[in-house]
């Protein structure tokens, strides 16, 4: 028994605890090799890059004791790992966000928003919000610029990113890793404006005539197959996109301009387009509401009677509808319908009334 203590004590003599060191130096431990002894062959140089033993005000004077100390810092080590790659799991597939500086982050060749989508009501009121907010609670997506390193690509949220880029304040952004295509972030932001459903016909139909002259999809139909829509919808949307200019500068914002405006116009263009033209010239600058600048295009009489429609429920006139030449629509009420009819009741003819008016004009 003595023998073999004495034996251990030979051997660990040179063991020693090295002084803790600041994490950021990745210590690096060595083991000095102990003694040679005769007839015994000298063990290889151990190196480790575990942190040292931390051992209480009374360090083990022995080697065994020394290595004991060792070994339960390294199953406190290999805990906290084990506690870390928990933590993580619960980060496992998800997209990091951050605050970005919204000059490093520039508009998709694919952006849809047309400047006059910036001067509008709604915008005004969701810019006070951010404002109010201190930030975009939504997050924007962008994707890294591979050739300009710290720079982003806008895939959605463009309004967003405007309305903290006029307010000077960083954008919250959600920052793609994955490798994102042009097909896949022109899908992405197709979807997400129809989710939204606050980009118009002629923003949409911009869009997609871009990306079809940019050879980003080959055919209409297989634009339409990659976003999701049916081809005649695909069809009405780029009708509106290829209206002439001199057209569109005829209502007051390209963004009044809708599918059932196109159809018509395309229709009269291809019947006589020199005629449509030329009406144009007059009633650039008008200021008209749509419908009138359609009538004015298409060469009705632009001095018609105003229309009156009558608005029924159950069988009985309880108002009128009047749409003047201009577009105008006025509701009339007959006395007493508001307090006589419910309200499931009035709402759905003041509806049937306002549909027909539309498909007329």
């Amino acid at each position: 028994m003595a023998s073999t203590r004495k034996r251990l004590e030979a051997l660990t003599a040179g063991l020693s605890i090295p002084e803790p060191v600041p994490a950021a130096a990745a210590p690096v431990a060595h083991i000095p090799a102990p003694p040679v002894l005769p007839g015994v062959a000298a063990p290889p140089v151990v190196e480790t890059r575990f942190p040292p033993a931390q051992t209480g005000t009374i360090a083990p004077r022995t080697g065994p004791g020394q290595m004991l100390a060792f070994r339960g810092q390294m199953q406190a080590v290999e805990g906290e790992l084990a506690a870390m790659r928990e933590r993580l799991l619960q980060y496992d597939g998800s997209t990091p966000t951050r605050k970005l500086d919204p000059t490093m982050i520039r508009a998709s060749r694919w952006a849809n928003r047309h400047p006059t989508s910036f001067e509008t009501s709604e915008f005004a009121a969701l810019k006070a919000d951010i404002e109010q907010a201190g930030g975009n609670v939504q997050p924007i997506l962008v994707r890294a610029l591979a050739d300009e390193p710290g720079r982003y690509e806008l895939v959605f949220g463009h309004r967003r990113h405007r309305a903290c880029l006029d307010l000077g304040i960083p954008v919250l952004a959600a920052i793609w890793l994955d490798e994102l295509g042009d097909i896949e972030l022109f899908t992405a932001m197709d979807r997400e404006n129809r989710e939204r459903s606050d980009l118009s016909a002629y923003e949409q139909g911009v869009m997609y005539q871009r990306a079809l002259d940019e050879q980003l999809f080959p055919t209409q139909r297989q634009l339409a197959e990659k976003v999701g829509r049916s081809h005649t919808w695909v069809r009405k949307a780029l009708m509106v996109a290829q209206l002439p200019s001199a057209v569109i500068e005829c209502f007051r914002s390209p963004l009044e301009v809708q599918h059932r405006h196109a159809e018509q116009l395309n229709a009269a263009l291809d019947k006589d387009r020199r005629s449509v033209l030329k009406r144009a010239e007059k009633v650039r600058g008008l200021k008209l509401a749509p419908a009138a600048v359609v009538a004015r295009l298409l060469g009705l009489d632009a001095g018609a009677k105003p229309e009156k429609l009558a608005i029924e429920s159950e069988g009985k006139t309880v108002g009128s509808c009047l749409r003047a030449p201009d577009g105008t629509i006025k509701l009339t009420l007959l006395p007493g319908t508001v307090s006589e009819l419910a309200p499931e009741a009035l709402l759905k003819s003041m509806s049937e009334i306002l549909q027909k008016v539309r498909l007329l004009g």
